[in-house]
């Protein structure tokens, strides 16, 4: 075996896409129906650096290539989340401040149980804290401040492990719960209404009513009028027909207060107005808001609901539309090839890649991470490479574009993107958390360096669930992203990422908490390290 291992250690390459497949191929088993997914790469990668240890070869996967891997994983993932991140930015306050009560306490666990019963150094009670919430950067920083970067590796060690499988406990008690979920997005759907009230409303009454959420995409007039794409200021008269797009309670809610469902379907009938799904694959509008295409003025089209990924959402004109997003378009029958020729329709719209985009965020991103931060005591750190890439990622999703240059990147290429690079971290990771602990097995004050990181790993996961779902009744599934971006750690991103299919409110609670979490840890480790 020495052997074996000695040609691995000599191929760093070889061995990253060998755990790459042979950790997703133990990763697809699934044990009454769970399975870990991504993250048996990273525990393959622990397995086999820590057996080539025994025989005292050293295998290892570049530090260079895991810090690309999760640089590329985190733009990736702000990306698909800047769209709709900020705007849960006026609820985040108070999980956020759950976050930073869960860390604080579990550095205070750290710090009583530490020092006062197990008593153990500042650097290696701190360094159990490192790994208990599977930090590395809080490692570095308890090393630089406590000057003792040894015996606090040797704790982040020994913690390590329950630090990813103690999470990943929580996120599955977390999606448990999901079932009961009130912030699960509705089924969009269409329904006809045939209209029975005589005051003769405007639309745009009905449309405030629902909070925008709704679109309004046929109407006829009496029983044999042609249809016609109704605007915001039509008036509706008893027996217009009026189909309107949305989520079932609002659209339960304007049936009831217009009249009843009708047993015409407007869709059908496509003599006067044809409707048809359209890839956005020109850059001219990747990056645009709906309002800013002038549909009607153009073809007198319009947009009723947009599939991202495998999610419909209404649309709106506030809402900016990415290349790969497919646009369902009512336009009269005569214009349908224009406003396809128009949006591009090709499949290179689900899988441009956006260099120009992806390098100069990347870069930008990296810079910001790496930019040193001082402290109040005279410390310097920097936030990292992964949170910068988050950032700027978010940032970058959010606004999709700066004058002629879009900014965002289609939602099939930032999932494979994300994947592909959070696979190279976990390797990277597995190998030199594996080499780690097979060292730090030999010092005997390991059970209690265990003992320590079960604490403070299991006091973390309790009061951030507690308070989340208490405190501030948090949805199971945005829960389980949340846990994972306190954890600021990707492979339980990834797990819950495969038990709920990619839901985005999973990547929107984990980039809610990341960065901020990420920046905390790092106090913590530079302010205790240094007592």
């Amino acid at each position: 075996m020495s052997a074996f291992f000695t040609f691995l250690a000599q191929g760093p390459v070889l061995v990253l896409f060998l755990l790459i497949g042979i950790g997703m191929a133990f990763g697809h088993l699934k044990v009454r129906s769970v399975s870990l997914g991504a993250a048996a790469v990273l525990f393959a990668a622990i397995a086999l650096s820590a057996w080539a240890q025994m025989y005292e070869v050293e295998i290892r996967v570049p530090h260079e290539l895991g810090i690309f891997g999760l640089a590329i994983f985190t733009f990736a993932i702000g990306i698909y989340s800047g769209p709709n991140f900020f705007s849960t930015l006026k609820s985040a306050g108070g999980p956020i401040l759950a976050m930073v009560f869960a860390l604080v306490c579990g550095a205070g666990i750290a710090y009583v149980f530490g020092y006062y019963v197990f008593d153990l150094s500042t650097a290696e009670f701190m360094g159990v804290y490192a790994g208990a919430t599977t930090n590395t950067p809080t490692l570095a920083a308890v090393g630089k401040a406590s000057g003792d970067l040894a015996n606090a590796t040797v704790g982040y060690s020994i913690a390590y492990l329950y630090g990813v499988i103690g999470m990943l406990g929580f996120t599955l008690l977390a999606l448990r719960l999901a079932s009961g979920d009130k912030d699960k997005p509705g089924a969009i759907i269409n329904r006809t209404i045939r209209i029975e009230i005589d005051s003769e409303p405007v639309l745009e009454e009905y449309y405030e009513l629902v909070e925008g959420r709704v679109t309004f995409s046929r109407m006829r007039r009496g029983e044999q009028g042609p249809i016609v794409r109704p605007g915001m200021f039509d008036k509706i008269y008893p027996g217009d027909l009026l189909t309107v797009v949305g989520p079932q309670a609002d659209i339960d809610l304007i049936t009831q207060k217009l009249g009843h469902d009708s047993s015409l379907s407007l869709i059908s009938d496509r003599r006067w107005l044809d409707f048809r799904r359209i890839t956005v694959s020109d850059p001219t509008i990747a990056g645009r808001r709906i309002g800013q295409l002038n549909l009607n003025e153009r073809f007198g089209a319009s947009i009723s609901r947009v599939r991202r990924g495998d999610v419909d959402m209404v649309a709106n004109s506030r809402l900016v539309l990415q290349q790969g997003d497919r646009v369902r378009v009512v336009a009269p029958t005569g214009q349908m090839k224009e406003v396809t020729k128009f949006f591009g329709d090709s499949s290179r719209g689900l899988t441009d890649l956006n260099p120009i985009a992806l390098g100069l965020g990347m870069a930008l991103g990296i810079l910001i991470g790496e930019m040193p931060i001082l402290t109040p005591s005279g410390a310097k750190f920097s936030i990292g490479s992964a949170a910068g890439t988050l950032l700027v990622g978010l940032i970058f999703g959010r606004i999709g574009r700066i004058g002629k240059l879009v900014t965002a990147l289609p939602y099939t290429t930032c999932m494979v993107l994300s994947e592909f690079g959070l696979l190279i971290f976990l390797a990277e990771a597995g190998t030199k958390a594996g080499a780690q602990i097979a060292n730090a097995f030999i010092g005997g004050v390991w059970w209690k360096m265990a003992i320590l990181g079960f604490l403070i790993t299991t006091g973390v996961g309790l009061i951030l669930f507690i308070t989340m779902r208490v405190l501030f009744n948090m949805g199971g599934t945005r829960l389980a992203g949340a846990i994972g971006g306190t954890q600021t750690q990707p492979a339980v991103l990834a797990f819950v990422n495969n038990r709920t299919n990619s839901d985005p409110r999973v990547a929107l609670g984990y980039a809610m908490v990341y960065p901020a979490a990420m920046v905390l840890k790092i106090l913590i480790g530079q302010v205790v390290g240094g007592l």
